[in-house]
Parts: structure tokens; sequence; C-alpha cells
């Protein structure tokens, strides 16, 4: 627990950064670890723990956005695309192929209000048919090109509701493609961190910009109170979201973000999940808007929301967006109850998107691009918008930008660059054998949890586990272990429960935690991390609060956690 700390004083004890990149997301992440591998001295700081906020809130795919060819973003899509093939190839512990499916009700209709919508960016009340949806499905195959996913086919009714009998049988068609499926991006985030961390830059969750004076930046450490400063060549703000608030605080006000709230929920429904065949069900909802209802871990993911939000109020997924989401499974699948008994967790997150005055949410580019300014004289890059699929791209872009502000050459590139566990991870016949070979003293449920939480670093967090000895007390089932905690702690920040709940682990998003999976791994945290008694009852209680309040959990009692 104390050695993140004492970076803190190497950090008070160096001169000045090449670069400071305030932000912890998966695009501040993707700018660290860019920069690291450069050769340039680089601190990342982020006020709470690494992507726990907008990156928190993604639907897990990873997509090249075919309806964004609808708003005229071509560049966009063909750079969507061009990194998911990318991402397929350099994390396939992280990423695979998504089966995704669109059903459609008519022929030719929304043919002549498309370009009304490209236009307006707003929606126009006319339903998306097969001739449209061939036409931008044909073009997304086209960007596509060079990848090693099949191309996209269209079945008539009879053939559609053969592959998905309990699909409506108001639908005359259905259009399947490949995209690709993001299970647990915080630990695709938490592998680009590391990596930029082996590669010498150093990276800081619980520590806050608190302002600016004298070309410096005056930092908070959120778990020791402690208060110091810092100086760098460069400051990028990936604050996503917040990065107006992170400019005020600087001194340098602007007004360049207009967020939306997007929500989802996760079902445990098995009848819902037999029914969508293992694919994506990515279709347009009564109001215009594409949502999706998607197997993930054993669970259903139902979403998305795209309402206007102001990011200084917590994203909390509403009682009317769950009744929506209800609406949406009903106008797909009719013959599938689902209630709220059957909601496992719930989650909400701030899009980072540019200010869009009138344009409609759903319009708002999903595009980025990068700001200049300064603070007392200091070089300051401002990030607005960006998206999960993109963000090597929009990393090496920031880098490029970094890079010229500091007269370096770039030294390489990240485009085929391995991420995390990624390198030499078996393919999927091969498990067996690749877990024979690396992880044979390893019980085999715990060996393919180790596997698929770390990739091919399963081999080094084995390693230290077993050294633990007597430390290692598996709990819950095998899900995880005291020295497990305790690599988690060394090598992955991590600080507190929470933490390890919701981004550790994905054991709060599958519905696996209760108030005893919350005392059983607390208990463990305080073995690994060495807390007291109240530190311990202090984590179980806030943790048990934040998953009630803010991801639909019932946890407490008017006596506290519910025991």
């Amino acid at each position: 627990m104390m050695e993140h700390r004492a970076e803190i004083a190497a950090v008070e004890a160096t001169a000045g950064f090449d670069a400071l990149v305030i932000g912890g997301g998966i695009n501040g992440i993707s700018v660290f670890r860019d920069l690291a591998l450069q050769g340039t001295s680089v601190l990342l700081v982020e006020r709470g723990d690494f992507v726990s906020g907008a990156s928190a809130a993604s639907s897990h795919m990873v997509h090249g956005g075919v309806r964004y060819l609808e708003n005229g973003e071509f560049r966009l899509v063909r750079e969507s695309v061009q990194e998911r093939n990318r991402l397929l190839a350099n994390a396939p512990h992280r990423v695979r192929p998504l089966q995704t499916t669109i059903p459609i009700r008519t022929a030719t209709s929304g043919i002549l209000a498309a370009p009304l919508r490209m236009v307006t960016h707003r929606r126009v009340p006319k339903e998306r048919g097969a001739a449209l949806i061939k036409l931008g499905l044909s073009i997304y195959d086209t960007f596509s090109r060079g990848g090693r996913l099949p191309r996209h086919r269209f079945l008539g009714r009879t053939a559609a509701h053969q592959e998905l009998p309990a699909l409506d049988p108001r639908f005359a068609f259905t259009a399947t493609y490949f995209d690709a499926s993001m299970p647990d991006p915080e630990r695709l985030a938490l592998d680009v961190l590391r990596d930029g961390i082996e590669d010498g830059g150093i990276a800081l969750n619980y520590v806050e910009a608190i302002g600016a004076r004298d070309g410096r930046v005056q930092l908070k450490d959120r778990i020791t109170g402690r208060l110091f400063d810092v100086s760098a060549s460069v400051i990028v703000n990936a604050s996503g979201p917040w990065t107006d608030q992170t400019n005020d605080t600087l001194g340098v006000p602007t007004r360049y973000m207009g967020g939306t709230k997007g929500s989802h929920i996760v079902l445990d429904n098995p009848e819902l999940l037999e029914a969508t065949h293992g694919r994506e069900i990515f279709f347009e909802h009564t109001d215009g808007r594409v949502v999706l209802i998607y197997p993930l871990h054993g669970r259903v993911l139902v979403g998305t929301t795209d309402l206007d939000a102001d990011a200084r109020q917590a994203a909390v997924c509403t009682e009317d967006e769950v009744d929506y989401f209800f609406d949406l499974i009903a106008d797909v699948f009719p013959n599938i109850p689902v209630d709220r008994s059957q909601i496992v967790y719930r989650f909400a997150g701030i899009r980072p998107l540019p200010r869009h005055d009138d344009v409609a949410p759903g319009f708002v580019s999903r595009d980025y691009r990068v700001v200049r300014g300064e603070v007392s004289g200091v070089p300051l890059l401002s990030l607005v918008g960006g998206k999960w699929t993109t963000f090597r791209a929009l990393g090496e872009h920031l880098t490029d930008e970094v890079l010229r502000l500091l007269q370096r050459d770039r030294r390489s590139t990240t485009m085929r660059l391995k991420i995390g566990g990624g390198d030499g991870f078996p393919a999927d016949d091969n498990t067996d054998e690749w877990i024979g070979t690396h992880l044979g003293d390893v019980d085999a449920r715990r060996a393919k949890v180790l596997l698929e939480r770390y990739g091919t670093r399963a081999v080094e967090a084995a390693a230290e586990i077993a050294a633990c000895g007597d430390e290692d007390e598996v709990i819950l089932g095998g899900a995880l272990s005291t020295g497990e905690l305790r690599y988690q702690i060394r090598h992955e920040h991590a600080f507190h429960l929470l933490d390890v709940l919701l981004r550790r682990t994905n054991l709060a998003f599958t519905g696996r935690v209760n108030a005893e999976t919350i005392e059983i791994v607390g208990s463990a945290m305080q073995k690994a991390a060495g807390w007291d008694d109240a530190r311990l009852n202090q984590e179980i209680e806030e943790a048990a609060v934040f998953l009630e309040d803010f991801h639909g959990l019932v946890l407490r009692t008017d006596h506290g956690v519910r025991l």
C-alpha cells in the first residue's frame, strides 16, 4: 500500500517532467503509454481511481460506429474500424469478435429521411428500412477491408425467425455483421497503464490537480491529504467530461464540453440471454434511437440512453430509464418477461462530447479534437471528445502534438504493439495446453480465472501469489484470493474495496456482490493491505453506500450494511 505513496516522494524529488497528463480514463492512459514509449518523462494523475469516470460507463463494445455514417462522419468510421481491427490483433485477451444483428421491419423506409438527418443533425421520425441499412453496411464493409471479420449478410423473414425464433414476428429482415466485444474494459485500460509504467512513466490515482501557480501545477494526494507541486514542459488535460472544470482549476476557464448521459442495466434473465443466441441485438427503438441488447458474462446488458447532462452532477440510471429499457426489450422480444428483480447492476456515465447547443444528443459528433492553450506560459493541450475504440489513435495524435512542442521525434509506433497480457495469448483451442505449460502448479479453476483476468501476465501474478504462502486464501469459490489482492495492490494501484469490486474484477457488474461478498472481500483486502478494523469498517460502509446509490444494489438497513 505504501509503495504507491512512496512514488509521490519520488515525484517531488524530480526537477520536472516533460509532460503532465491530467485524467486517468482510457484516453489519458493511452497518451501516457505512448509518451512513455517515446522515452519522455511523463506523469499521469487521476483524482479518483483509474477508469472510474466516463470510461467506466461504456457499452463494452469496440466498434466502427456504423450509425455514425448517418451523421456523415466517414473519417471517424474509417478510423474506428481500423482501430477495432488493431485491437483484435493487439489485445486478443480483452477484445473478441462480436456477431451483431439488426432486426428490420420495412424494406425502403427512411431513404429520404436519412439525408435530412445528416444535414439537420436532428432525429427525423422515419424508421430505417432494409435498403438504407444495406447501403450503410456495404460502406462499412468497404472500410473494414484488411481485417479478418466476415462481411455482412441479410436474411428474409423465414430465415431470420428460424435463426432468432423469439424475435417479434413484425420484423421482416435481419442484417448481421461483425464488430468486437470488450467484456472487461477496465482491465484493458489497466493493461495499457501498466505498459506505460513499465516504459518508465509514473501514474498516480487518487491525486487531484487543485490549482496552478508560477508555471507549476498544485496536486493533492487524496489518500494522505498531502499537497505538492510539479512542473512540466507540456500539460495534457484528458479529463473527459470534466475538461472545463480542470481548466477552471488551472486558472484558464474554457467552455468546450457538453456531454450527454448514457445509462445501462445488466439483467440476470436466462430466457432473454438465450433469445440473443450469443450475439448483440442492435436496433432502432420506437423513438428513433439506436439501442442494444448484448449478452455478456452470462448476463444481458441493455442500453443506452442519450440525454443532455451536467458533468458537475453525478450520473445515475433513473427509474424512467429502466422503463425505457424494458420498453425496448419488449419492442424486439415481446414474449420474454422482464422485471426489476432481474436487474443485478445498473450504471450511468457522462460522455465526453463537445458543446452542441441545439444539436440533438444522438447526433453530437463522437470524433475528437485537441485545443491548444497555456497555463502560466506552459503549453496546455485540452482533449475534447474521444471514444473507447479509437483510444490508441487518439493517444498517438496527442503524443505527436506533445513531441512537436518538445521538439522531439517519434521513435516508435503503437500500431502493432501488443497490449499487456495479450502478448503470447493463446487461441481458444490452445488455452488448456497453455495453462498446463505455464500455470501447471495452479489449481485448474484458479488458473483459468487468472488467465482471463491478466492474460499472459497471469504467469507473473501466479508467481507472486505463490510467494504469499499461507496468505493465499482463496475466496468466493475461487474467484479471488488474498494473494491476488496483494498483487492488485502492488501492481494495479488498488486502494479501496470499491477498486476491486468494480474495476479489478467484474464481481459487481455480474451481480455477484451482496453484503456477504463485501465483507468477505473487505476482510481479505484488510489482510492484504494491512488495514486496521476502523479502516475495514469504513471501506465496507463506503462501498455499500456507493453501490446502492449509484448501481442499484440493496445492501443497507437502518443499522448499516445488511448482513
